[in-house]
């Protein structure tokens, strides 16, 4: 068993901040293990849209009156607790979206038109979100420029060497995640920026499974885009960041257009746009959500990023040590540097049945194929069960999930 005895986060005064872990599943205390799916809200957290809607529920920016000044101001404190949650530079260099996806597709949309195009190419890998994916591939239909793959080996760590072989000349943007949700593989995104930066490249990094578990310096990293997702941080859904270096914003067309985006109007003369970063947020914003991930962001601040990245690792230590011990399970992603996540098959169990059936036992996993189709593909599987770990879980919960497989699989063989 792991040891925990030399952390100091305290599990039992995080877990009493969330009330969803009080609730009962089928007559079984509910076990959560679905967190890079979408992680539980501290109570903290949903406290603020009723704190919106009945003090200050008002449009931002525009209005002159008390409601929405004080909703602007909240509005734009979150923009500053992002700012410092990145060490970014600048608060116009954070876009606020509707998550990881959005903030991709506003890059390859808006970027990626204006800069790409025959002869190019853009570097992904296996390791990606179908987010990460699709976006490039639905722009390289319409532009004609190249898609290549960093591959990725039988742990499920992508080959440095093949990679600083692919970046060329032609390489226009590499767009890689900082952690794999598939497989909780850490990649090194920032000697992958060196790289990029070297042969003239731009990197994008898809940050929505590194948010949660560890600290981020888009500086640091020499990141040109960086995206995460309120929903996998202790935040709402429906809300996310875009960060960007102010001299791409500044030199990237709007990709839509409505209110609050624009400077001026007319039918005579071209429109012309908002400064950034809200030349990139058109229309009314998901006001109460963008406040909350704000403080989804504080509490993560809170609790400190070292200590729950620590107490996850732990976590996820106990768990591989618990299911390595079932008879017919093989266990995909053993990266040397991960986060919480436990990926496996079981010989003769459908991880359908497998996550269906051990819900029965108030568990809950993730089945499929994670949106990681091609590297599930790559590994000769069309779908895993996933396991997925923060701050509020236990070591306790760790065991019931094990205990609970181990039945599930034994009913199923």
């Amino acid at each position: 068993m792991a040891d925990f005895s030399d952390l100091t986060l305290d599990v039992v005064r995080v877990r009493r901040d969330f009330p969803i872990l009080e609730r009962e599943v089928h007559g079984k205390p509910l076990v959560y293990l679905d967190n890079a799916a979408t992680s539980q809200t501290p109570q903290q957290v949903i406290e603020v849209f009723d704190d919106y809607y009945a003090r200050y529920n008002a449009n931002i920016h525009r209005g002159l009156h008390t409601l929405a000044d004080e909703a602007t101001a909240a509005f734009e404190g979150t923009r500053e607790t992002v700012r410092v949650f990145l060490n970014a530079g600048e608060t116009r260099e954070i876009v606020f979206t509707r998550g990881t996806t959005e903030a991709i597709n506003l890059v390859a949309n808006s970027w990626g038109r204006t800069n790409l195009g025959p002869g190019d190419e853009v570097l992904i890998s296996h390791l990606e979100h179908h987010s990460n994916i699709v976006p490039w591939q639905l722009l390289a239909g319409e532009l004609g420029f190249t898609i290549k793959v960093i591959p990725v080996d039988e742990r499920g760590v992508l080959d440095q060497a093949a990679y600083r072989d692919l970046v060329t000349e032609r390489t226009r943007l590499v767009a890689v995640n900082h952690v794999s949700n598939a497989f909780g593989t850490v990649n090194p995104v920032r000697e992958m920026a060196r790289v990029a930066h070297e042969q003239g490249a731009r990197i994008l990094v898809d940050g929505a499974q590194a948010a949660p578990h560890q600290a981020i310096d888009v500086r640091d990293i020499d990141a040109d885009f960086y995206a995460f997702s309120g929903h996998k941080v202790y935040g709402p859904t429906g809300v996310g960041v875009l960060y960007a270096k102010a001299e791409l914003l500044e030199a990237m067309p709007p990709w839509q257009g409505g209110g609050e985006m624009i400077r001026m109007v007319s039918f005579e003369t071209p429109t012309t746009f908002a400064d950034i970063p809200h030349k990139f947020e058109a229309g009314t914003p998901a006001i109460a959500e963008v406040i909350a991930l704000g403080r989804a962001l504080q509490w993560v601040d809170e609790i400190g990023l070292g200590l729950i990245g620590a107490w996850e690792a732990r976590l996820l230590e106990h768990a591989t040590q618990g299911v390595g011990a079932i008879e017919g399970l093989r266990i995909l992603g053993t990266a040397p540097e991960k986060t919480g996540v436990l990926s496996f098959v079981v010989d003769g169990a459908h991880s359908q049945d497998i996550g269906l059936l051990i819900d029965q036992l108030g568990v809950a996993i993730r089945t499929g194929h994670h949106c990681a189709q091609p590297l599930l593909a790559h590994f000769g599987v069309d779908a895993t069960c996933r396991a997925s770990f923060a701050a509020y879980n236990t070591p306790e919960e760790i065991d019931v999930f094990v205990d609970g497989l181990e039945r599930v699989i034994g009913m199923l063989r």
